[in-house]
């Protein structure tokens, strides 16, 4: 997972999770009253982090904790949560052979296999969408580059953003260019 933090329409610094904080960390500790925008490059989504304290603290408090152990299978990585289904699905699950937790993590590697390019070319739509939408949503050509994207169209897409800020521009391509199809000139 990477991580980009802007300052302004520049880009202060963009991978690991630590490298981040601690380059953020240090610009607000010189002092600088710069807005500073942390984006997680996954989702595309303006993320915010506590940067009271020390370096190592910023850094700890932002890391998952490790996995709990306890019942279930941690060593397998099982995760409990809340499946909401209506009554029909759940006398689907129960009737299903080795268990409603089985029978739902077949079907979920079933719809992973399916077609994960689709997926991938989705998930990178919509993370860009998320980062224009914060950092670009005044900038001119603004919803055309938006419709671009979702359209697939990579050209019309670079064509849109080529007056943007340099670093806005190419976060945002580098974010939208795996929701383009690979035949296509990418922006």
């Amino acid at each position: 997972m990477t991580y980009t933090a802007f300052v302004g329409t520049r880009c202060l610094v963009s991978g690991g999770l630590r490298e981040v904080l601690l380059r953020t960390k240090a610009l607000l500790d010189e002092g600088s009253d710069e807005v500073v925008l942390l984006f997680d490059d996954r989702t595309g989504r303006q993320v915010d982090f506590n940067f009271q304290g020390t370096p190592e603290e910023v850094v700890a408090r932002a890391t998952p904790a490790a996995p709990r152990t306890g019942p279930g299978r941690p060593k397998l990585g099982v995760v409990s949560r809340e499946v909401s289904l209506l009554p029909r699905h759940w006398a689907w699950l129960e009737q299903q052979p080795q268990g409603i937790s089985a029978a739902l993590r077949r079907l979920v590697e079933e719809a992973s296999k399916r077609d994960p390019g689709k997926e991938q070319a989705r998930l990178a739509r919509e993370a860009a969408s998320q980062f224009l939408t914060t950092m670009a949503g005044n900038l001119p050509g603004y919803e055309e580059a938006t419709r671009a994207l979702f359209a697939e169209d990579a050209g019309r897409f670079a064509e849109q953003i080529r007056a943007w800020p340099e670093d806005v521009r190419e976060h945002a391509a580098r974010l939208a260019k795996p929701s383009f199809r690979q035949d296509e000139a990418a922006p």
